[in-house]
Formats: C-alpha cells, sequence, structure tokens
C-alpha cells in the first residue's frame, strides 16, 4: 500500500512530476490479475512491475522497500545543502533510484543541522555601535545502502552524480567486501619487499669489511701526533 507523503514536499515534487502524453504498451494492474488464475493469491507487486504500471504521480510517493538478506552494509550516501526543500527532493529521487536499481537502502535520515552565526557592526564610524547578525544553515541528510554487488553501487552512485541537483552536496562512502585471508596476503607482499639477501657468508664478508673499516678509524684518532718544537 502506497503511503502518501507529508504535504510539505508536495508541491516541490508535484513541479518535477511529468506524466507520459503518448499511448506505449503499458502493463497494467489489470492485466496482471489477468495473469494469474483463479482462486490463487497474489503476492505484493514487485518493484519491476510497480514500475511498469501507470500510476499518476508515482514518483511523489515513497519507493518500496526491498528486503536486507545479509544485512551488510556497502555503501553510505550523505547530502548537504542550505535548501531542505531541494535536499529532501534529491533525497526522494536517490531513494527511487536504488530501488529501481534492487538496492536495499534506508530511508533519508535527518542529521544534526549545522549553523554558523557572525555579528558585524554596520558601519565603521556613524553606525559603529549598531550590530547585524547573520546565519548561515547547512542541512544534512542521510542514506545507507545494504547488500548489493558493488558493480550496481557504481551504476547508483554515477547516476545520481550525473543527475545532481544544483545546491545539493554529496559525499559516498563504500564499502567493498574482501576474500578470506587477504590480511595475510598484504603481510607476506610487504615481507617479500622487506626481506634482505639471506646468504650467510655475504652477510659475513659485509659485517668484517665493516669491523675494519671501525678498527682503522679507531687507530688513526688515537695515534699520537708529532708537535714541532719552536725555536726562540
Amino acid at each position: 500500500m502506497l503511503v502518501r507523503p507529508p504535504r510539505l514536499c508536495l508541491p516541490v515534487l508535484a513541479r518535477c512530476t511529468r506524466f507520459s502524453t503518448g499511448s506505449p504498451s503499458y502493463v497494467t494492474s489489470r492485466s496482471i490479475k489477468s495473469q494469474t488464475q483463479p482462486g490463487q493469491q497474489r503476492s505484493a507487486l514487485t518493484e519491476p512491475e510497480l514500475a511498469s504500471m501507470v500510476i499518476r504521480g508515482r514518483a511523489i510517493y515513497p519507493p518500496m522497500p526491498l528486503p536486507r538478506p545479509y544485512n551488510i552494509p556497502v555503501a553510505s550516501l550523505h547530502f548537504r545543502s542550505h535548501h531542505p526543500s531541494l535536499l529532501d527532493m534529491f533525497a526522494h529521487f536517490a531513494e527511487h533510484a536504488a530501488s529501481a536499481l534492487g538496492i536495499p537502502a534506508s530511508r533519508p535520515v535527518h542529521l544534526p543541522t549545522q549553523r554558523s552565526m557572525w555579528t558585524v557592526i554596520r558601519g565603521p564610524f556613524v553606525h559603529k555601535k549598531s550590530q547585524e547578525n547573520f546565519e548561515r544553515r547547512v542541512h544534512k541528510r542521510a542514506i545507507k545502502a545494504w547488500d548489493a554487488d558493488p558493480e550496481i553501487v557504481n551504476v547508483w552512485v554515477k547516476y545520481l552524480r550525473k543527475h545532481m541537483m544544483p545546491g545539493v552536496g554529496m559525499r559516498v562512502t563504500k564499502w567493498e567486501r574482501a576474500p578470506v585471508g587477504i590480511g595475510r596476503q598484504v603481510f607476506q607482499r610487504g615481507m617479500d619487499k622487506l626481506r634482505l639477501d639471506t646468504d650467510a657468508a655475504k652477510v659475513k664478508a659485509l659485517a668484517d669489511k665493516i669491523v675494519q673499516q671501525e678498527l682503522m678509524a679507531n687507530d688513526s684518532d688515537t695515534s699520537p701526533k708529532m708537535v714541532p718544537d719552536k725555536q726562540s
């Protein structure tokens, strides 16, 4: 069942909703019901079936939630903007894109708003004692995705960056899965790069050479120096 979104974002999203004027061959709910046998109960509609149906203003409704079988996080998206209406609309667009690609994603989470305030004098001469306050607010939203292939996540992120809304910033954090034993492989590679020549004869010859050089340097420092007598 589709839930009606809050009234605040309806005017903003309604301006961006476009309907097709042609008559393509869409799959309707009647055709889907006719394919089911009599006496057979049909499960809930899937995202491809819902996307293929003609639903007026479907973009203003929340997307269909997808199950998370493994509950493994794969990506986290953070959105920032000075305009909360544009931020909510782009977060809603990111939700629909993730649902259409089959990525289980969360609803947009409202993060704490960052506030910055400045106090500036009105003028350096006559209005020196009069001050004026300025405030800047940065609104933030976050969406988290689970149980998706890294290639699908990359497609989702590229699609969002291609259709980025002006005035909205996005930061993406991805987590990729590594095979079992990756730590041992990385350690072995590091040891191979740092490993020296283990030939005992070469090591001994190098040590003897260093010892001889140190002894010669010490002998030269401790040898007495002949100081010539000064003639009167």
